[in-house]
């Protein structure tokens, strides 16, 4: 249990104080913070209400959105994710998810789309040193890469991050988006401590029409965590494990289940998985 974390989206239609006390009452320490929700609480009173329940805040979700053509696109994200830094610095969390944008209305230019991803990084990398918070990108299984994230792997993850040290970029490895990649375990030995957030949940068919509401409990579906989590432990990562859920029928179940599942699954699937 000392590494578990409730991201906050598994348990979506619980409120910010509703989910710390959720946290609080089932003795799991952390919780991964969303930004629309931290906004309904105030961005104060959400800090105070983390540091009152001694919790720790693994992460922020999220940044990202980098790839809108055009001045005001770019500043336009430029602002938007220094708003972020600031939001996470105050929260006190030292990472920043990044979901990097898909590809504008209309655009077919992928080449593009990245590059702009890489100029924004390196506007905002020095901003994040200076907030104490870590870009974290999130690669996106590739049925995202349209809407969501033009980067889908953590090779590319990883090439974007590597061109800045270590302290301002990092990589998420998230098991939905990540465990069908037959390069996944040299990413992982190659990512090492650029590993700023290791997200849980499983790959469960068949897929609902919105794919992204695709995602089951550990051990529901078809990804090998415990391999998976021995990758990361033999990489050096220590960090926490966020279970991060997207699936209707969950975030309409009581969300003291919700969290009596996670921790149930974790003990199975995830704890005393190195080997």
């Amino acid at each position: 249990m000392n590494r578990l974390s409730l991201n906050q989206i598994t348990t979506k239609n619980w409120t910010l104080p509703q989910a710390v006390q959720g946290c609080v009452n089932a003795g799991i320490p952390a919780i991964g913070l969303w930004r629309d929700k931290v906004a309904e609480t105030g961005l104060a009173e959400s800090a105070r209400l983390v540091r009152d329940a001694g919790l720790t805040v693994s992460s922020l979700c999220r940044g990202g959105f980098l790839t809108t053509p055009g001045p005001e696109g770019h500043r336009t994200a430029l602002a938007e994710n220094l708003r972020a830094l600031e939001e996470a610095a105050e929260l006190g969390t030292d990472t920043l998810v990044m979901v990097v944008g898909g590809l504008p209305d209309g655009s077919r230019d992928l080449t593009a789309a990245r590059t702009r991803v890489a100029d924004l990084l390196a506007e905002l990398a020095p901003h994040a040193q200076d907030f104490g918070v870590r870009l974290a990108i999130e690669p996106l299984h590739p049925m995202f890469c349209a809407d969501r994230a033009v980067v889908s792997t953590l090779a590319q993850a990883l090439d974007l991050a590597e061109q800045f040290p270590t302290e301002q970029v990092g990589v998420v490895v998230d098991s939905y988006h990540t465990w069908w990649d037959p390069q996944l375990a040299q990413q992982i030995a190659r990512a090492a401590d650029r590993i700023a957030a290791y997200q849980v949940c499983d790959w469960t068919l068949p897929l609902p029409a919105d794919a992204l509401l695709g995602r089951g409990h550990v051990g529901d579906g078809h990804i090998d965590f415990r391999t998976l989590t021995h990758h990361l432990t033999t990489a050096g990562y220590t960090g926490w494990i966020e279970v991060e859920i997207f699936n209707e029928q969950i975030w309409n179940t009581p969300g003291e289940q919700t969290l009596r599942t996670m921790i149930e699954r974790h003990h199975t699937h995830v704890v005393g998985s190195d080997r």
